[in-house]
C-alpha cells in the first residue's frame, strides 16, 4: 500500500531562498505545512569534485497526489541547476493532523 501522507525535501543556499520557496509552495496549496532547517553542512559530489557547503532544508508536508505538482513547482522556483526534490512516506502519525493536512492541500 502507497503511503497516502509525504515530506517532500529539498535544500537551498540561502535561509531567505529557503523562506521564500516554504512560503510558495504552501501559498500554492502544495504542501499544508513547511518547516526551514538550517544551517546544515551539505557534503555533495558536484560536476567531479566533492563540495562541502552550508545550505538550509525545507520540508513540506503533502500528499502523495501533490507530489509532481509540488516537485515541478519547486524545480520552476529554484536556482539550483539540480535540486535536491525527495518524497519520504509517513507512514503514521495523529490522525487529526494527517486529515487537516489533506485539507489544507485541496484549497
Amino acid at each position: 500500500m502507497a503511503a497516502e501522507h509525504v515530506i517532500v525535501t529539498s535544500t537551498t543556499d540561502e535561509e531567505a531562498k529557503a523562506r521564500d520557496l516554504a512560503a510558495k509552495v504552501i501559498d500554492a496549496n502544495l504542501g499544508a505545512c513547511a518547516q526551514v532547517v538550517g544551517p546544515v553542512t551539505s557534503v555533495y559530489r558536484w560536476e567531479g569534485t566533492v563540495q562541502t557547503d552550508q545550505e538550509w532544508r525545507v520540508e513540506i508536508k503533502t500528499t502523495a497526489d501533490r507530489v509532481a505538482e509540488l516537485t515541478e513547482k519547486i524545480k520552476s522556483l529554484h536556482s539550483y541547476d539540480l535540486p535536491e526534490v525527495i518524497a519520504t512516506p509517513i507512514e503514521g502519525g495523529s490522525a487529526e493532523y494527517l486529515n487537516w493536512l489533506v485539507e489544507e492541500t485541496r484549497g
